[in-house]
């Protein structure tokens, strides 16, 4: 093969990687719509410059160089992206939450994952994981990634990172050392997984429980230091008795809703539609993404941006006439592909 057809050859490989490159972007960003952006642009600066690869590494670690690069360049500005709980301690449940807080740049859901893979790799997809990561420097951030996440050795990440193995690996460790440090927080990523199977059992009975708006049933699957998150909004609650005082006061209307399952970052997720007051049907009021802990329910954040969220997600802009109370039941669609 001529030196023209190796390149395209080498050319149309880079595409296969979009997909794990885009779940790379998005714990690098956290922000999804930004690593689809990233990833593009990593690989047209690989397309433009494929002849430059001389393959003194393999294409998988070059590939992920010029990656590393375009999020590093996003993140020069500076600007974390964060979750309520990064903001500020929680507040009662019984009040309504001040103005949504646009200018914060908060961690968005991803769509897909697969709830049994992301059982199997621990904590790398979740919400919570993800925001976590954004505490670390971006290129401790990249290091942990690539290393505990993706499985790249020191010497590759060294090479990535044009420095040497001893700088690699004393990286990875002040990244894990702060990950640690978060994780042991109330509000910190959870240490222990939930079993696949009990998730899915805890997510059915949630989707009927708030379809029913049993509070008294949704208390039950709550672990006691559960946290419930409403970002644009920076309130948020910890504990059952707070969640239990939004849903019976400030959330009172999402009484009678109607929940469409969906994935997000390898968890259950939710597009919750609320009935219109003249029965004409429910319209879109938020994305649930829910987390667990054990055998319990650890943490719910509802994302109210439904006009960009639920496009994304796959999900319809409405749903049909309202029914009567008793004849709510929890939609049963299938989950999009898997993107991460």
């Amino acid at each position: 093969m001529g030196e023209t057809g190796a390149s395209g050859a080498v050319a149309e490989g880079l595409e296969e990687y979009r997909g794990e490159l885009t779940g790379y972007c998005y714990r690098m960003l956290g922000s999804y719509a930004e690593a689809e952006d990233a990833v593009q642009e990593a690989l047209v600066r690989a397309w433009r410059n494929i002849d430059r690869f001389e393959g003194r590494s393999a294409l998988r670690t070059w590939v992920y160089r010029i990656a590393t690069n375009v999020c590093l360049d996003t993140l020069a500005s500076g600007k974390r992206r964060a979750l309520p709980m990064d903001l500020s301690g929680p507040s009662g449940g019984g009040t309504p939450p001040a103005p949504p807080q646009d200018s914060v740049l908060w961690v968005e859901p991803c769509p897909g994952g697969d709830p049994e893979a992301a059982a199997a790799t621990g904590e790398s997809v979740r919400l919570a994981f993800v925001a976590a990561l954004q505490h670390l420097p971006p290129r401790q951030r990249a290091t942990l990634i690539l290393r505990d996440v993706l499985g790249f050795s020191a010497r590759e990440v060294a090479d990535l990172h044009s420095s040497t193995v001893a700088s690699a690996n004393s990286s990875l460790q002040r990244a894990r050392a702060t990950l640690a440090d978060r994780r042991h927080a109330p509000d910190g990523p959870a240490a222990r997984p939930c079993d696949d199977s009990v998730r899915r059992v805890l997510a059915e009975r949630y989707a009927a429980a708030f379809s029913r708006y049993d509070v008294e049933e949704l208390n039950m699957l709550l672990h006691v230091d559960a946290t419930l998150c409403l970002p644009p909004y920076a309130k948020w609650m910890r504990g059952v008795p707070d969640i239990h005082a939004w849903l019976t006061g400030p959330a009172i209307g999402c009484r009678g809703s109607r929940l469409v399952p969906t994935v997000a970052n390898g968890s259950p997720a939710f597009g919750q539609y609320r009935p219109q007051v003249d029965g004409t049907g429910y319209v879109p009021w938020a994305l649930q993404v829910v987390e667990f802990r054990a055998d319990r329910i650890s943490g719910i954040t509802a994302y109210r941006d439904t006009d960009r969220l639920f496009p994304l997600f796959g999900l319809p802009d409405r749903l049909g006439e309202v029914q009567p109370e008793s004849a709510l039941e929890p939609e049963h669609s299938a989950a999009p592909s898997a993107r991460v």
